[in-house]
C-alpha cells in the first residue's frame, strides 16, 4: 500500500488515478511516500525521509524546495502544459483588457448614480476617456515559448498580431506546435524593440528575475501593454509602474498584486487566477497523479524538474531504480554489484541531467537487502528503491 500525502485539495479527477486497493491518501499522514500538492509553501516543512516523490498539480515549482530534494534524490513532478489552454485564455485576456481599458471603463459606469437621459448622457461623455486600441497589426511579444507560450503566441497570429518570440531553450516538441509566422528574436532586447504588446511565459529562477525591467521597456513602442500571468518577480515592479507613469506603458495586467500595483490606475491586478479553471484543476491533477503513480509503482520519471525523463518499459523482471550524482563509472559499479550477488541484467536505462543522474535496472531474481545495502554504499548514491516485480 504507497501513502500519498495531499497539502491542498487536489481535484477529484486526478486522485481516481489513485486506485484505493494500493493507495491510501489523505491530508494528514505519517511516513508518506509521496506527497502532491497545488499552492502549499513546503520551503518550511520539515519533509518525512520517507517522501520518494513530490508532485506538483501545476507548472511552477517555486514553492518546493526543488534543490533540497535533488540532494535527497527525490524527484519533484509538476504538469507542463496542463493548464496552458487556460493560461493562454486569460493571456489573450489581458492584452484586451489593457488595449481596451475594459477594466477602467466598467469601473466608471459602476459608479455612475444617474438615470434616463442623464445617464446616457454621462456614458456618452464618459467613454472618450477609454480610447483604446486595435490588436491587429501590432506586434506581440513573447517571452518563454513553452507549452503556454506556444499556444498565447499561435493565437495572437490568429488575432492579426504580427508575433515576435524569445526563448533559448526552446524544445524541439514546442517547435514543431509553433506556427511558422512567429518570428524568433535572437536577444531579449531586440524582443522588446520590435513590440507594442509583451507577455510573459517564463518559471521564476535566478536568469528571469527582474528580466522585464527598466532598460528593455525603454526600447519598446510607446504606449504598449505588458501582460505577466508566470511570476510575479519577472517584471521589476519599480521600473513598471515608472514606464506606466511615464505614458511608455498603457497598461499592465498581471497576477500578481501589490500593495503599489493595486493602487496604480493603469494596473489591473487579478487574484492568480492563470490556471484558475474546473479544466485546468483537473488536468493538473490528473497529470501529476499518473506520472507519480508510475514512479511509485515502476520507477520511470517523466515531467520531472530536477531529474531527466527516464521511462523502461515494465517486463516481468525485478527493478530497482538508483538516483545518483552524475560522476563516471556509476553504472559500471552498480554491475559489478549486481553481478557478484549472481542476479543478471535484463534491461537498463541511464539518463543524466546536469549534476544529477537516474538508472533503472531490471534483473532476473530478487534483490536482497545485502545486494541493497552494498548498492547504498556506492559514493554518489543519493536514493535507491527496490521495486521488486511488476504489480498485475
Amino acid at each position: 500500500m504507497y501513502k500519498v500525502l495531499t497539502l491542498n485539495n487536489i481535484a477529484v479527477a486526478g486522485l481516481r488515478r489513485l486506485p484505493r486497493e494500493r493507495y491510501e491518501v489523505a491530508s494528514d499522514m505519517a511516513s508518506p511516500d509521496a506527497i502532491i500538492l497545488r499552492s502549499h509553501n513546503m520551503h518550511d516543512m520539515d519533509i518525512p525521509a520517507s517522501v520518494a516523490a513530490i508532485g506538483r498539480a501545476g507548472a511552477g515549482t517555486n514553492n518546493i524546495p526543488v534543490e533540497a530534494m535533488s540532494k535527497r534524490g527525490v524527484p519533484v513532478f509538476n504538469a507542463p502544459g496542463a493548464n496552458a489552454n487556460a493560461v493562454k485564455e486569460l493571456a489573450i485576456a489581458g492584452l484586451l483588457i489593457g488595449a481596451r481599458n475594459i477594466c477602467a471603463a466598467s469601473d466608471y459606469v459602476k459608479a455612475l448614480s444617474e438615470t434616463g437621459d442623464a445617464l446616457n448622457k454621462k456614458v456618452e461623455a464618459g467613454k472618450k476617456q477609454f480610447v483604446g486600441f486595435e490588436l491587429p497589426g501590432r506586434t506581440l511579444g513573447v517571452i518563454g515559448l513553452g507549452a503556454i507560450g506556444v499556444e498565447v503566441a499561435n493565437a495572437a497570429l490568429s488575432l492579426g498580431m504580427k508575433v515576435v518570440g524569445f526563448d533559448p531553450k526552446m524544445t524541439v516538441r514546442n517547435a514543431w506546435q509553433l506556427s511558422s509566422g512567429v518570428q524568433m528574436a535572437e536577444t531579449l532586447d531586440q524582443l522588446f524593440q520590435h513590440a507594442d504588446a509583451v507577455t510573459c511565459h517564463v518559471p521564476l529562477v535566478d536568469a528571469t528575475k527582474g528580466m522585464v525591467n527598466s532598460a528593455r521597456l525603454s526600447l519598446m513602442n510607446n504606449g504598449g501593454v505588458l501582460v505577466n500571468f508566470a511570476r510575479g518577480g519577472v517584471c521589476d515592479n519599480v521600473s513598471v509602474l515608472a514606464a506606466l507613469d511615464s505614458g511608455r506603458l498603457h497598461a499592465y495586467v498581471c497576477d500578481f498584486p501589490t500593495p503599489e500595483l493595486i493602487a496604480h490606475p493603469k494596473v489591473v491586478a487579478l487574484p492568480h487566477l492563470g490556471a484558475s479553471t474546473n479544466e485546468a484543476e483537473e488536468n493538473c491533477a490528473v497529470m501529476v497523479a499518473e506520472n507519480v503513480k508510475d514512479y511509485l509503482e515502476n520507477g520511470n520519471i517523466r515531467f520531472s524538474v530536477n531529474f531527466p525523463d527516464c521511462r523502461l518499459p515494465r517486463a516481468q523482471a525485478h527493478r530497482i531504480t538508483i538516483a545518483n550524482a552524475n560522476v563516471p563509472n556509476m553504472v559500471g559499479q552498480i554491475s559489478t554489484c549486481l553481478a557478484e550477488a549472481g542476479l543478471n541484467i535484463e534491461d537498463l536505462l541511464n539518463k543524466s541531467q546536469g549534476e544529477l543522474a537516474y538508472t533503472i535496472v531490471d534483473v532476473n531474481g530478487e534483490v536482497s537487502e545485502e545486494t541493497m545495502s552494498r548498492l547504498r554504499s556506492i559514493e554518489g548514491v543519493l536514493a535507491l528503491r527496490n521495486l521488486g516485480e511488476p504489480v498485475t
